[in-house]
């Protein structure tokens, strides 16, 4: 039965009942005695609270739906409403579940296509650092040094600290070249590029350490990227926002051959912020290659992010 005529049918129900009463034995005097006033105000009572509770259990599958509709978030997908109640509103929850199933895949499609944008467009602005500005740098250093043997000594000591100034934004380009495009991870592995991420955030006052476990599943190359990015993203908050002194990640063996990536601090931790571009970026990656990513309070008190990635078929490495 529709949820039309179960409605229609329960405030007809009401009004016959109170059209009974009236041709009923019932009768009121005037002016209303207690007694009188009394059986006609438990009877709307009792037709009010019998509306209410069957308007409750009619309509009880429509606030469940509107408190998943509330909760959806497609950067975390798998949740569904229970589908339950009669005819029109179950058809209703399975459209909404089947409407949420072809959001999440297109979302998915969607931003499989704008990260790997993004990726050929940092490969093109690395090499366009390197070939270019690094290129035209390297020549200034040299010209440098070369007028820097001619001159004068009073002029020399300020040619010289021009240089190291100029060497200085030359590491500086190279060093984003490298967060642009991981060539470590093209030429050497994800184990290398873990272990050269960690030397490049290690700085005074924070110390990052990694511990790679031995004979861990193969990721694809897919995979890969998405682990490292994801370090090097948890790493760059770590740096920026947590006040951490120490750093620990690790690549570990997960559940049913998964890979874990965990990065832990002992940062100030998440606190009540709400979610950036930079974490919203890592789940993004994660749903690429339906890997799981949970952030959370770390044992010290800090911050840890899990990323557990299903291994593809294959030998260990």
């Amino acid at each position: 039965m529709s949820l039309f005529w179960r409605i229609f049918l329960l405030n007809a129900a009401v009004l016959v009942a109170a059209v009974l009463l009236l041709l009923g034995p019932v009768t009121v005097s005037t002016p209303v005695l207690l007694v009188e006033a009394l059986v006609i105000g438990v009877g709307l009572v009792v037709m009010l609270v019998a509306n209410a509770v069957l308007l409750r259990i009619g309509l009880a599958p429509l606030a469940r739906l509107t408190r998943a509709m509330t909760s959806a978030d497609l950067l975390r997908p798998g949740s569904r409403a229970a589908v339950a109640g009669p005819g029109e509103m179950a058809e209703l929850i399975t459209t909404y579940n089947t409407m949420l199933e072809r959001l999440e895949a297109e979302r998915a499609t969607s931003s499989a296509l704008a990260l790997s944008a993004q990726e050929a467009e940092r490969q093109r602005i690395a090499q366009e650092l390197h070939d270019e500005v690094g290129q035209t740098l390297t020549a200034v250093l040299l010209h440098l040094k070369r007028t820097a043997d001619q001159v004068p000594e009073p002029l020399r000591e300020e040619l010289r600290q021009v240089q190291e100034t100029t060497r200085g934004g030359l590491d500086e380009i190279r060093r984003i070249a490298r967060r642009l495009r991981p060539g470590v991870l093209e030429e050497l592995g994800l184990h290398s590029a873990l272990r050269a991420l960690s030397a490049e955030f290690t700085a005074p006052g924070l110390t990052v350490r990694h511990h790679i476990s031995p004979g861990l599943p193969e990721l694809d190359d897919k995979q890969e990227l998405v682990v490292y990015r994801v370090a090097q993203e948890s790493l760059t908050n770590t740096a920026r926002h947590a006040g951490a002194r120490s750093v620990d990640l690790r690549l570990e063996p997960g559940p049913n051959g998964a890979v874990d990536l965990v990065v832990r601090d002992d940062g100030a931790g998440l606190g009540g912020a709400p979610e950036g571009s930079g974490i919203q970026g890592m789940r993004e990656r994660a749903l690429l290659i339906d890997a799981g990513l949970t952030l959370g309070p770390s044992a010290d008190g800090g911050t840890e992010v899990r990323l557990r990635v299903p291994a593809t078929e294959g030998s260990t490495v």
